[in-house]
């Protein structure tokens, strides 16, 4: 298996990705935007989620496609965020047509990121601004890091941010992951090498290599409610609302794989899976299965290369993991 050309989930044909941030704020979203309506699921395993139209992507409802989606800092704040995504695609005549309206379906998760050092005192909730603002530089190509809604992500030790990677499947298929990491506990237990080690392509987080040994004892954690892990793993295969959900869920596995502990109660640790329908399966159960581990072998690489590509800013509470 290899990487996409970019090695971004937008080597997925079709998607896009936007950021703003405010770095006054020490917050920022993040939005992934489709040239049309895409197939979306949902699977939440942290116990303190923040979330926004994700009860309409359970298979037995109605919609059963979005615009769009965004990850953003905020807590609460942000699912604002959603909101001036909507505002932006109405205005360019998307949305579910409901007579003669049109009603973007912008579902969207949030992560805690008030305590991390910015100045949270606005007269004005900035987040639908900041919403519009990422759908307005959507493209397919985006820098990873600190930025969107990794601006103000921390880790335990260091500081999080935005992480993305993708993976060509031996079926022709490509899988792609984006990330907003900002979790609970860490992304490396001694500061020199990832969790995430054992699946890295190349030197795309630095190729420091696999842990020297098993580390013992209880992890490194914030010990604390301002956390989240949030993201999307996508795929050009054709696959239903119930087989995004799956994959979503399989991609669980690489947020554990890359992040210890991971879905604590402390954590509203949520992935989207979304499928733009491009590409039919060869055989539908080798198939979903192996989109699967792609999608949590791919997230896991996203985490680290989130964390890798931090940059230090006036007021961090936390160090980057890479000087």
């Amino acid at each position: 298996m290899q990487t996409g050309a970019r090695n971004l989930i937008t080597d997925v044909a079709g998607l896009r990705v936007g950021n703003a941030q405010d770095t006054t704020i020490k917050t920022g979203t993040t939005v992934l935007v489709g040239e049309a309506p895409f197939t979306c699921g949902v699977s939440v395993m942290g116990g303190a989620p923040g979330t926004r139209e994700t009860d309409l992507l359970a298979p037995d409802k109605t919609v059963q496609q979005v615009d769009a989606l965004t990850l953003s800092g905020g807590s609460a704040f942000g699912l604002d965020a959603s909101s001036g995504v909507a505002d932006a695609l109405r205005s360019a005549g998307r949305g579910f047509a409901v007579g003669d309206q049109n009603i973007p379906i912008v579902p969207g998760a949030i992560l805690f990121d008030l305590l991390n050092g910015g100045n949270k005192g606005w007269a004005e909730n900035p987040y639908k601004r900041l919403g519009a603002e990422a759908f307005n530089t959507a493209s397919d190509d985006f820098t990873l890091g600190s930025l969107g809604a990794g601006t103000g992500a921390t880790l335990a030790t260091h500081k999080g941010g935005l992480g993305s990677a993708s993976m060509i499947l031996p079926s022709g298929h490509t899988v792609g992951a984006l990330v907003a990491v900002n979790a609970l506990g860490d992304a490396s237990p001694d500061g020199q090498h990832f969790w995430a080690a054992p699946w890295e392509v190349g030197d795309e987080f630095g190729n420091l290599g696999l842990l020297p040994s098993t580390p013992t004892g209880l992890p490194n954690t914030k010990l604390s409610s301002h956390n989240t892990t949030i993201a999307i793993v996508a795929t050009d295969a054709d696959l239903t609302q119930a087989q995004c959900t799956r994959m979503a869920t399989a991609a669980h596995d690489g947020m554990a794989r890359a992040l210890v502990p991971s879905h604590t109660p402390m954590d509203g640790d949520l992935i989207f899976g979304v499928s733009t329908n491009a590409k039919p399966l060869e055989t539908e159960v080798a198939d979903t299965l192996w989109l699967g581990h792609a999608a949590a072998t791919c997230l896991a690489r996203a985490i680290a290369r989130g964390v890798w590509h931090a940059r230090p800013a006036d007021g961090d509470t936390v160090p980057c993991f890479k000087p």
